[in-house]
C-alpha cells in the first residue's frame, strides 16, 4: 500500500531523501488514511453481519462508523487551497460575494460553473429604441463581462457604452423567472383542486384536493372569518392566493440553485402595496372617521391623534414588507454562511458538522416558510376586518 501510494504522488522510492516537506505531508495522511478506511471497511462488515442476528449492535456499529469516517476525515488532506488561478497565484474564497450572489437579483441564473442558464435581456433607450437579446451576450468563453451591441452590465445594472446613461430594464431576470414558475405552478395547482372538488362534490378528498383542501379550510376558517367577519367571502379569494403565493414562494426558495423571490424587498413591497390598496379602498364611513376624527376623544387629543392614525396606514404595509422580506433573506445568509464555513476552514471534519447542522436548520427553515405565509396573511385578515368593521357605538 505504501508503494502505490508513494507512486500516486510522484515520489521515487529511490529517492525518498529528496522529498519535500509537503509531499512527506501529503504521503503521511493518504497512508494513513487508506489504512483507516481499509480496516474500517472491514470492521465494519463484520459489524453489519453481527447486527443482521443482535439487532441491539445496530446503534453500536452506526457510533463506530461516523467515529471512523470522522477520524479518517480529519487526517485527510484538503486540497480546496491548492486550486489556481491562471496566473498560478491562489484563488483565495470570498464568502461575501457567493451569499450577495445568491440573494440579490442577476440577469442570468447561475447553477454551477459549467451550468449558467442565460435569460432575455429586455431594453429600451431613447437613442437606441427597444433591444432583445440573452444575458449570455454580456460575458465570453472565460466568463468575463464584455460589451455587447451598444450595451454593458456594470453591477447587475445595464447602461449605454457611449455616454454611460442607464437603460429602462424590462428583462427578465431571475427573481421574475421565479416570480413566473411559481405563478404558474400555484395557478396548475388550485386550479386543480378547484376542479376536483367540483366534480367530487358530496365525496371525500382524493389526490391533491386532499393535500390542499385543509390549508384552504384553515385560512378561511382560522384567519379570514375570525378577523373579517361575515362578509369575509369577498376577501377570501385574495387571501387565499397571498398565503399560496408566499408559501409557494418560500419553499421554492429554499430549493438548490433556486432564487430568493420572497426575500427580495421588491416583491413583499408588492404584496405589501396590494394590501394596502385594498384595505383602504374598502374602509367604511367608521374606519375613516376614527382615522381623521376620532369619536368620544377630547378635541385637544384629537390633534395628536390624528397625525399618529396617519403615520399608522402606511407604517402598517412597510412592517409588512420588512418583516417577510428580512425572515426570509435572513435564513438563507444563515444557511449559506454554514456552507462557507466548509470553504473557509479547508476541512472535511467542519463539513460534516456543518452538513448536519445545514439538515437541522433546513427543517427550521421549512417552518419558518409556513409562519411567514401565515403571519402575513393573518395581519392582512386583520387590517381588512379593521377598516370594514361595524359602527359598534
Amino acid at each position: 500500500m505504501l508503494r502505490n501510494v508513494i507512486k500516486q504522488v510522484n515520489i521515487n522510492p529511490a529517492n525518498r531523501v529528496n522529498v519535500n516537506f509537503k509531499s512527506l505531508e501529503f504521503l503521511w495522511h493518504k497512508f494513513f488514511s487508506e489504512i483507516l478506511i481499509d480496516s474500517f471497511a472491514v470492521q465494519l462488515k463484520a459489524f453489519v453481519l453481527t447486527a443482521m442476528k443482535k439487532p441491539f449492535l445496530i446503534q453500536k456499529t452506526a457510533f463506530l462508523t461516523l467515529f471512523f469516517v470522522a477520524f479518517a476525515s480529519f487526517l485527510s488532506p484538503s486540497f480546496a487551497s491548492d486550486s489556481e488561478t491562471e496566473g498560478g497565484e491562489p484563488k483565495k474564497f470570498n464568502p461575501n460575494e457567493v451569499i450577495l450572489h445568491h440573494v440579490v437579483d442577476d440577469h442570468q441564473w447561475h447553477f454551477t460553473d459549467h451550468f449558467v442558464l442565460p435569460l432575455p435581456i429586455i431594453v429600451y433607450s431613447s437613442e437606441k429604441g427597444l433591444d432583445m437579446f440573452l444575458s449570455s451576450r454580456f460575458f465570453d468563453e472565460h466568463h468575463n463581462s464584455v460589451e455587447y451591441n451598444g450595451y454593458k452590465l456594470e453591477h447587475n445594472h445595464i447602461y449605454l457604452t457611449e455616454s454611460g446613461t442607464a437603460v429602462f430594464d424590462l428583462s427578465i431576470t431571475k427573481n421574475v423567472a421565479m416570480l413566473l414558475i411559481n405563478a404558474t405552478l400555484l395557478f396548475l395547482i388550485l386550479t386543480a383542486v378547484a376542479r376536483s372538488a367540483k366534480n367530487r362534490t358530496g365525496k371525500a378528498p382524493k389526490g391533491i384536493q386532499s393535500l390542499m383542501e385543509p390549508i384552504i379550510v384553515f385560512v378561511r376558517d382560522e384567519i379570514v372569518k375570525p378577523n373579517i367577519g361575515h362578509h369575509y367571502e369577498k376577501f377570501l379569494p385574495y387571501l387565499l392566493t397571498l398565503f399560496f403565493f408566499i408559501l409557494f414562494g418560500n419553499l421554492l426558495g429554499l430549493l438548490p440553485g433556486s432564487g430568493n423571490l420572497t426575500g427580495n424587498i421588491a416583491v413583499t413591497l408588492v404584496l405589501a402595496v396590494l394590501t394596502f390598496l385594498i384595505t383602504n379602498f374598502s374602509g367604511n364611513k367608521n374606519y375613516w372617521v376614527h382615522v381623521f376624527w376620532t369619536p368620544g376623544v377630547p378635541l385637544p387629543m384629537r390633534l395628536i391623534i390624528m397625525p399618529v392614525e396617519l403615520i399608522g396606514l402606511f407604517t402598517k404595509p412597510f412592517s409588512l414588507t420588512i418583516r417577510l422580506f428580512v425572515a426570509i433573506t435572513a435564513g438563507h445568509i444563515v444557511l449559506l454562511s454554514l456552507i462557507c464555513l466548509t470553504f473557509i476552514f479547508q476541512s472535511y471534519v467542519v463539513g460534516v458538522g456543518v452538513s448536519i447542522a445545514v439538515i437541522f436548520i433546513n427543517l427550521i427553515e421549512l417552518l419558518v416558510a409556513g409562519i411567514q405565509a401565515y403571519v402575513f396573511t393573518l395581519f392582512t385578515a386583520l387590517y381588512i376586518g379593521m377598516a370594514t368593521a361595524d359602527d359598534h357605538h
